[in-house]
């Protein structure tokens, strides 16, 4: 069994054609455990209940961003160690500075490709 097929990942963002082409995009490179969340606060409920192995995150939503879900995270000692994307819909590099003190993993920019997405949790996993 591959890495791909193992993977539990957690898609966060408000926006519903954002998590359905992530979506679109995992099952693409093998990832079909997928969930979602569509806020921080709802996400980090999700990850207090049932972890899963990855976290890609929008940066602006409502109720908690997803530099706040990040920061909750690293702070809860079950899940502090799960790796964590943050996507953004612009370079932004006070963004990338804040994402990286907070202990991100990576960061994508939208839209997001498939080799983009794959890279980036390869960066984390290894080969899928």
């Amino acid at each position: 069994m591959s890495v791909a097929d193992q993977l539990r990942v957690l898609i966060v963002d408000d926006t519903s054609t954002s998590r359905l082409l992530l979506r679109d995009a995992l099952d693409q490179i093998g990832v079909n455990k997928v969930f979602f969340a569509t806020d921080g606060e709802k996400a980090l409920k999700f990850m207090m209940d049932t972890p899963a192995h990855l976290v890609i995150s929008d940066v602006n939503m409502p109720v908690m961003d997803g530099m706040g879900l990040l920061k909750a995270i690293r702070g809860y000692k079950p899940t502090q160690r799960v790796p964590f994307i943050v996507l953004t819909g612009q370079a932004d590099k006070a963004i990338v500075e804040t994402a990286a003190k907070l202990g991100v993993n990576n960061y994508l920019v939208k839209p997001v490709t498939v080799p983009k997405l794959k890279t980036a949790i390869e960066a984390i996993f290894g080969k899928l």
